[in-house]
C-alpha cells in the first residue's frame, strides 16, 4: 500500500492576498479556485514539479505553519528566482558546528543548503537543495 502526501492546508487571513503571493512571488500554479456560498472557498496551488499541493484556507491560525520544505536541485537558481519574483527570501545557509552558518554547504551535499521565505501571514518555508536526481 502506498501512502502519498498530496495536500497540505495553509491557514491564511486573506485568501486573495495569499493566492497572489503564492502565484506571483513563489511561482506556484493555480489548480482550483472554487467558491460555494459566501463563506466557503477552496484555493489549491502546486509548486512547479511537485506531487503535493497546498490549499489556502481562511483561518484564525493564519501564519502558524512553519517548516514546510520545498526541494530544488539548484539552491542558487531558486534564490535568484525568488528574489526576481519579490518573495524576499533569506540568504543561503547551511548547518555546521552546531548552528546555522552563512552560504551553501561547502561540500554541496544533498540536503545541506537552505534558504527560507514566508508568506504575508508568516507561514514559513524552507527551500532545501538536493542535487541528486530522482530514480
Amino acid at each position: 500500500m502506498e501512502w502519498k502526501l498530496e495536500l497540505v492546508i495553509v491557514p491564511v487571513s486573506d485568501v486573495d492576498r495569499a493566492k497572489s503571493f503564492y502565484m506571483e512571488k513563489a511561482g506556484f500554479g493555480l489548480d482550483v479556485d472554487h467558491r460555494a456560498g459566501e463563506d466557503f472557498r477552496v484555493v489549491q496551488l502546486t509548486p512547479p514539479g511537485s506531487a503535493c499541493s497546498i490549499t489556502l484556507m481562511r483561518n484564525d491560525a493564519a501564519g502558524s505553519v512553519q517548516g514546510l520544505h520545498l526541494v530544488v536541485n539548484d539552491i542558487e537558481a531558486a534564490l535568484a528566482e525568488l528574489v526576481k519574483r519579490g518573495a524576499d527570501p533569506s540568504a543561503i545557509f547551511h548547518f555546521d558546528a552546531g548552528g546555522q552558518q552563512p552560504g551553501p554547504d561547502p561540500e554541496r551535499g544533498d540536503h545541506g543548503s537552505f534558504l527560507s521565505f514566508s508568506d504575508p501571514d508568516g507561514n514559513g518555508w524552507l527551500v532545501q537543495e538536493a542535487r541528486r536526481t530522482s530514480s
